[in-house]
């Protein structure tokens, strides 16, 4: 049987070991799947600049791109173990083995690793081993005896095949079916994963309470009336996902709890029931992911629906000298927030609700965080469960020890969206019109700078407070030509966005967004 053929042994042989530990993992959680468990290990893993890269080529389809990769690499090794069979069957099914050990470890090693994470992983690992095993010793040539007539050196100990009389089209096609069979198991065990996940049953019987404190109603001229600027308030299904959760956590509204402990004067709990209970605020307000670059998208606006984390703080009692809170998401992820930031009166919320409806779960339903004039990395914790108070001094968050602040206030920043970079317009006037933000500052003035001309300041729309976003437009007279345009804005305590270039690390970028267009 030709070399291409036994690759295709192994392939084979890896899906199929794939798709049992997908079905098993219904059992026992989707994350711990191997493939799942593997990436998120090394998502843990990552180092920040390799974390920006994948964001900035890849967005939010990041997660997408990490599990097909993470599958053609774990593919090609078994293509190697097939290849290895070729002589030595019995060593290729424990390298089989031993690629279950390490996604078996992953999961084991996940923070919410349960008592059962390693299952899917073993089994699968034992069924691909045996597999590749019976199916190696039934391969065409496979079997050709010794003169003593005992099996070849590392080949089957049982019963032979004479290459001869094997039938190679009938065993390929027997791959075939070994194969997608795999394939399809993990297709469905996903589809039924998802479709039996705790947290999406759970939504859908959550029914939001009315607040007791609604949002202002938004001014009429909150949109600029522009074509093609991402509007003011962003639809859940288009709003940005940032976070290291290759699966969405499931996380049932009736289970849920929420801890506060640590440097406290004494320990509060919170159930989902407890929390919608209580008078609850709703507040639009825009989040940024820090790792946004310059005109990036990694950004939107909300109204959001929750309980202010103020109270709930000042009932436990921070002793002296606490400075921060650890908080920590369902799935083991934790960020710190400054405490003070907690504390002192903005619409710092543990939100359930999300533009009218129930937070999405990839979102963080039931409950996540939603602080403004911060970063997302140290204060929008999604699925959250456990706020710790503590020291900055004594604790680290997830991306602290990763080379990112500790602390990172969201830095003021505006972006061109008409129109669009490269685009060709025609000569007169054209609107040039974006967004720009300085969470819990505001925005006072935006301008637009054509070429090396002057900055020519832009109309702003109206906002319901400093917690927002706002957009601008500027009615900019095109001439025919190439031209450069550039944005900048000031923020309400008169300070202007800086011109100077920086990336996202380790506490966001900075820079104006420069974009180049061709008017005929």
């Amino acid at each position: 049987m030709p070399a291409w053929a036994w690759a295709g042994l192994g392939v084979a042989v890896t899906l199929l070991a794939l798709g049992v530990a997908q079905v098993v993992a219904l059992l026992t959680g989707a994350s711990t799947a191997p493939l799942v468990a593997v990436g998120d290990a090394f998502v843990d893993r990552t180092p920040p600049w390799l974390k920006d890269f994948a964001v900035a080529t890849f967005g939010t389809n990041d997660k997408a791109v990490l599990l097909g990769g993470a599958a053609v690499v774990l593919l090609g090794l078994g293509a190697l173990a097939g290849l290895l069979a070729r002589r030595r069957a019995g060593t290729a099914s424990q390298v089989v083995l031993g690629l279950g050990a390490v996604a078996a470890l992953a999961a084991a090693t996940r923070p919410d690793a349960g008592a059962l994470a390693v299952l899917p992983s073993v089994v699968g690992a034992i069924v691909g081993s045996v597999a590749l095993s019976a199916l190696a010793s039934r391969a065409p040539g496979a079997g050709v005896p010794s003169p003593a007539g005992s099996a070849p050196a590392g080949g089957p100990s049982s019963g032979t095949v004479p290459s001869g009389t094997a039938d190679r089209r009938r065993f390929l096609q027997v791959l075939g079916v070994v194969g997608a069979g795999g394939a399809a198991a993990v297709v469905v065990g996903r589809a039924v994963s998802a479709r039996l996940a705790g947290g999406t049953a759970s939504r859908a019987q959550v029914t939001l309470p009315r607040p007791a404190d609604p949002a202002p109603a938004l001014p009429a001229s909150v949109e600029v009336g522009v074509d093609g600027v991402v509007p003011f308030r962003v639809p859940n299904a288009d709003f940005y996902r940032i976070d290291t959760a290759l699966v969405v956590p499931q996380v049932d509204a009736a289970s849920w709890k929420l801890r506060i402990h640590g440097m406290v004067e004494r320990e509060v709990t919170l159930t989902y029931d407890e929390l919608v209970a209580q008078p609850l605020v709703e507040r639009d307000v825009t989040l940024m992911c820090v790792s946004n670059e310059v005109g990036g998208d990694l950004v939107g606006n909300a109204r959001w629906l929750g309980l202010p984390i103020k109270p709930l703080l000042e009932k436990a009692g921070a002793t002296a000298g606490a400075d921060m809170v650890l908080s920590s998401s369902a799935d083991g992820w934790t960020c710190s927030t400054p405490l003070d930031v907690l504390l002192d009166g903005r619409d710092a919320l543990l939100a359930v609700g999300m533009n009218g409806e129930p937070l999405p779960v990839e979102h963080g339903f039931p409950v996540r965080m939603v602080v403004p004039g911060l970063y997302g990395f140290v204060s929008a914790t999604k699925w959250v469960v456990d706020l710790e108070v503590t020291r900055f001094a004594e604790a680290q968050a997830y991306w602290t020890p990763r080379g990112w602040s500790e602390k990172a206030p969201v830095k003021t920043q505006s972006r061109i969206d008409v129109p669009a970079a490269g685009a060709d317009v025609r000569a007169g006037t054209v609107a040039v019109a974006g967004v720009a933000w300085a969470q819990h500052r505001g925005i006072d003035a935006v301008e637009v700078r054509v070429d090396d001309g002057p900055w020519q300041p832009a109309k702003l729309g109206s906002v319901p407070s400093t917690d927002t976003w706002r957009q601008w437009v500027l009615a900019w007279d095109a001439t025919p030509g190439r031209h450069t345009l550039a944005v900048r804005a000031t923020d309400a305590t008169g300070t202007p966005q800086t011109g100077d270039q920086a990336p996202p690390a380790p506490d966001g970028a900075t820079g104006w967004h420069t974009i180049q267009v061709t008017v005929t």
